[in-house]
């Protein structure tokens, strides 16, 4: 399932230590927003590194669910589409 993932963050520290981590989980496509394939183990082990971060009283960050209905009328003008990697065992 696409997440998409948004935040703002005022404190430096944190900011970098959250990036770090949805690094971790997808791709960085803009400024403060990742955009993650994740199933719902993924998405529960992110929600629970995230808390771990964040200052709830100062941040915000705002997990959007995307449908594959809803991905699939996605548009973008200057980059590519959503699209999860791929990975192949030989």
């Amino acid at each position: 399932m696409l997440y998409l993932i948004a935040y703002d963050i005022s404190n430096d520290k944190r900011r970098t230590k959250l990036h770090k981590t949805l690094s971790g989980f997808g791709k960085w496509t803009q400024y403060s927003f990742f955009e993650c394939f994740l199933d719902e183990k993924e998405l529960i082990t992110l929600q629970h590194r995230l808390k771990a971060i964040l200052n709830e009283e100062e941040d915000n960050v705002r997990i959007y669910h995307i449908c594959a209905s809803c991905q699939a009328k996605t548009q973008t003008i200057g980059s590519s589409l959503p699209a999860e990697d791929k990975l192949y065992l030989l």
